[in-house]
This record gives C-alpha cells, structure tokens and sequence, in this order.
C-alpha cells in the first residue's frame, strides 16, 4: 500500500482531511485498516487494484516551505476533500520543499479514482494558483513543453536509492543496456522516436511563434521573440532514462581507458629509466 511505503518511515506530521492530525505509526496503522477493510466491501475493485494514489508535490530549492505545505493543504481539500480521503505531510530532508499526498482511490460516491494526463494537468494548474495566492510565482507547465522527456521517479524508487539499495527497475535497466552496448547492437523502441519526434515538433511550434512575433515590427513582441528562442537553445537534450544510463557507461568506460594508458606510460618511463641506470 502507498501509505505503508511512503509514509510509514516519516517522523513528521501527518495530516488528514479537515486537516485531522495522525499520531504517528499508530493513527497512520488505523487509517491503514479502515481503507483496507472498505476496500474489502467494494466489489468492483479488482484484487491486485491499488488502495490509494500518491501525488508529490514539490518546488524548487530556496522556496517557502511553509508556503508550500499551505498550498498542498488548500490543493487537497478542494481537489479530493468532498469525495475522497487523504492524508499528507511535507518533506524537509532535502533541498527541495515538497509534500507527499496520498489519496484513497475509492470515493465517498463509490467511484474509483483513477486520473487521466487531463486530470494530471489540471491539477499541476490548481496546486500552482494556490502557490500564487500565497506570492509564490508558479506555473503549471507539463515537462515535455520544457523538452524533458524522463518522467520522475516513484518515491519508492527514489527511498531505496537513498538507503543505498538498487531498485529492481535501475538493476534491469542497467542490464538491458549493458547488453546492447556489449552485443553492438541497439534494440528498436519506436517509443523512443516518437519521444523525439513531439520534442522536435514542440521545438519547432515555439520558433514558429518566435517568427511570428518577430514579424510583427512591434518592439515587445520582438523582444519576446527573443526570450522565446533563447529558451529553445537553453532546452536540454532529448535524453530517455536509457540513453542516460548509455551515455553514463560510455564515460566510465571512456574514464577507465585513460586511466589504463596513464598507468602504461608511468611503468613504461619506469622500465626505461631502470634500463638506463643498468647501463
């Protein structure tokens, strides 16, 4: 269960609907069996279904924390408040100011929540006016019009990682392209095209409109015109999770290999120097 995974380590407070306070492993072990227990009366859920969804909700280094834990405070409520129960709690352990929210799928009406990339969209829009109410400036954009193509981690991916533990998906995924770079070869993954294919296309939209503006002769829209194709430039490559780690072991092995010559040339110039003194 989401609960048990992402929340059960934590030492801060937990907080529910109506901004209800859990008392530690306790009250999150009781909220636990009550979503399990219904869970177990809806006949619709499929035996392997999830209990609950988590959403994180995070910002950039350096910004109010509390200021972000009132927005994910004000986001749930009016997003899930109504219809279905959540618990939260915020995240200080790293530079990044975020909340963890997790919500149960079954709603008060008996139906399942199971968002869709609209829903997902509408929902980075919500959390960002409630972060603008509070005079932080926000912007709800999705990550492939900012030319990021690598989807976030699962919080459980990114726990193991921090106690040092490789998750299974990093461990197959080194496997498979530890594979291809040995075999010389590249397996086809059409995704990968279409992957780049959208960023090409989103690129070439943002200097469709950059010209556009440009023509205008007007000196703001030039000048927007401008920032417009500097954004594009300061794009960063089209890199999926499978070209990072290929690119990685190409620099390791690449690392390794100058420092295998640079250990040959220091024995070499020892050798010789040894051979000149024994003349």
């Amino acid at each position: 269960m989401v609960i048990e995974r992402e929340l059960a380590q934590l030492r801060s407070a937990l907080h529910g609907n109506a901004d209800a306070t859990l008392a530690g492993r306790s009250g999150l072990k009781d909220l636990q069996q009550r979503w399990e227990d219904d869970a177990g009366l809806d006949d619709k859920r499929r035996r392997d279904g999830s209990l609950s969804v988590n959403i994180i909700l995070s910002m950039p280094a350096g910004t109010d924390a509390a200021a972000v834990k009132d927005s994910a405070r004000a986001f749930a409520i009016d997003t899930f408040g109504y219809n279905h129960d959540y618990v939260f709690v915020q995240h200080l352990d790293d530079k990044h100011p975020h909340v963890h929210l997790t919500v149960r799928s079954l709603g008060h009406d008996g139906k399942r929540l199971n968002p869709r990339k609209a829903d997902l969209q509408a929902w980075r829009e919500r959390f960002a006016g409630e972060l603008r109410l509070r005079g932080i400036a926000a912007e709800a954009t999705p990550r492939r019009t900012r030319g990021r193509v690598r989807k976030a981690d699962r919080g459980a991916v990114l726990a193991l990682r921090k106690r040092k533990i490789t998750p299974d998906v990093d461990r197959l995924a080194r496997k498979e392209v530890l594979s291809e770079v040995r075999g010389g070869r590249t397996a086809k993954r059409p995704w990968d095209e279409q992957i780049k294919s959208r960023q090409d296309a989103i690129r070439r939209r943002y200097l469709e409109y950059a010209a556009e503006l440009q023509r205008s002769g007007v000196a703001a829209d030039e000048a927007l015109a401008r920032q417009i194709r500097q954004f594009v430039n300061e794009m960063p490559a089209v890199e999926t999770r499978r070209h990072g780690l290929k690119n990685a072991l190409s620099e390791l092995a690449n690392t390794r290999g100058r420092s295998a010559e640079h250990r040959i040339e220091v024995e070499g110039g020892a050798k010789a120097r040894g051979n000149e003194r024994t003349r």
